[in-house]
């Protein structure tokens, strides 16, 4: 679900060759082995990618990567969350690592003309049948987990502890973590010291390792904003309480929410999606309706933009002489998308441990306002849980040097253009998560 695009910027503007295929630079093998995975990884890929399903509907996705994983000597628990998947390796005394792919694809239909694209269809939340594809990239991040498993269950001699791989449902909706959780994720089983999982970004070459320190994604709240007044001819408005005039107030002095009352140097978005009013040009309407995204980093940041629009709404609406009875109504959605943290010294622990493998492909990067519910997995236990996500890029080389040079344009996520160098992508994430699975593990007595 990230919502916007990671910038990569003009630092990234560099050629390298094709980046997974290079020397292992680790020195233990993991690279060749990765690359020997490879063609079988791409396998599983390729019929994710033309068999998606839509949020809370990954059944066979389930199915099939939780049989893979029983093969591998994990003990597989599915259905959790509803259609998640919980798989555990106990392997000695040690810490408890958690790493996490999401599953669910996205309402779009395929546009990429791949010979395994996606003809899949399927009615979402909203009730309107669609096409279905995987236009997040969530494949990528399941190839990338069978790839991990595999390693991991090889290499059972060189790592101590409890691993727990999961397949997160409804990370698009922003509810399959936390239904996960609710469902008794760190009560019924090891509960992680430690939670990895990776994005594939469609501003970023591919290969690029991309993180940030802190504040990674942003609180996202979806926001209705009820606009009432009284209806009439158009001809007689001084006969009326026009409610369009009304919400249009509210939508330009919600701007000064960020420009006039946040910090510049803090981060916060508030956008107007949607505004409804009005069937016929000469009926002034008894209603009017707004649908906001607000974005923000802080819990005060967030508590101060939700209390600016409530202000707002009523200040505007009282101006205009409306009745206390007929004053907005203000509608935060429940549960709202928390913010995902990467704790600062985890991050940096990790990102030290790469680097002698991926050299000048890591980069810290600026923190997005899009939105991802990973963030669940570190919020649910502050205290005691360390958490990162990162993320890997997924232009085909070609194409970024191409938009580089301003010959193309590049396509976000979500588009159904989006078709990511998923070997690239795949064989840079299964290298990633399993070389930090194995850092954060150290075999006991070693």
């Amino acid at each position: 679900m990230l919502k916007r695009v990671l910038t990569a910027g003009a630092a990234l503007a560099v050629v390298w060759g094709s980046p997974a295929m290079a020397d292992d630079h680790g020195g233990d093998g993991l690279r060749a082995e990765v690359m020997a995975d490879i063609p079988g990884l791409m396998e599983v890929y390729k019929d994710l990618h033309a068999n998606p399903e839509l949020s809370f509907q990954e059944f066979e996705t389930a199915k099939k990567l939780a049989a893979r994983a029983r093969e591998l000597g994990f003990e597989v628990t599915e259905g959790v969350g509803q259609t998640g998947v919980v798989a555990v390796m106990r392997n000695g005394e040690g810490p408890t690592v958690m790493l996490r792919a999401d599953m669910d694809g996205l309402p779009v239909t395929e546009q990429t003309g791949l010979p395994y694209a996606s003809k899949a269809r399927g009615v979402p939340a909203s009730g309107v049948e669609s096409g279905i594809m995987h236009a997040c990239g969530h494949d990528t991040h399941m190839a990338a987990w069978v790839g991990a498993a595999q390693l991991l269950a090889e290499r059972r001699d060189e790592w101590s502890g409890t691993l727990v791989m999961i397949l997160q449902p409804a990370e698009e909706l922003g509810l399959g973590a936390l239904a996960m959780l609710e469902d008794g994720l760190y009560e019924r089983f090891p509960k992680p010291d430690y939670v990895l999982g990776f994005h594939d970004a469609a501003g970023a070459p591919a290969g690029f390792i991309g993180y940030a320190k802190g504040y990674a994604l942003a609180n996202v709240d979806s926001v209705d904003i009820s606009v009432k007044g009284v209806g009439g001819h158009g001809a007689y408005p001084h006969t009326t309480k026009d409610p369009i005039v009304i919400a249009s107030s509210i939508v330009m002095r919600l701007q000064t929410l960020v420009s006039r009352e946040t910090n510049p140097l803090d981060s916060a978005v508030v956008t107007v999606g949607s505004f409804l009013a009005g069937a016929k040009h000469n009926i002034i309407p008894d209603e009017a309706k707004l649908q906001l995204t607000v974005r923000s980093y802080g819990a005060e940041s967030r508590a101060a933009l939700l209390d600016g629009i409530r202000r707002i709404a009523k200040a505007e609406a009282m101006a205009a002489g409306l009745a206390e009875d007929m004053l907005p109504t203000v509608t935060v959605q429940e549960p709202y998308l928390p913010s995902t943290y990467n704790t600062p010294e985890f991050t940096e622990q990790v990102m030290a441990g790469l680097a002698d493998r991926f050299g000048d492909r890591i980069r810290e990067v600026q923190p997005v306002m899009g939105g991802e519910d990973f963030g669940q997995f570190y919020l649910a236990d502050p205290d005691n849980i360390e958490s990162l996500i990162f993320w890997v890029g997924g232009v085909p080389l070609e194409r970024y040097e191409a938009a580089q040079r301003g010959e193309v344009e590049l396509v976000s996520l979500h588009s159904p253009f989006w078709a990511p160098d998923a070997e690239v992508v795949i064989a840079t994430a299964t290298e990633a998560m399993t070389a930090a699975t194995l850092d954060l593990m150290p075999k006991s007595g070693g």
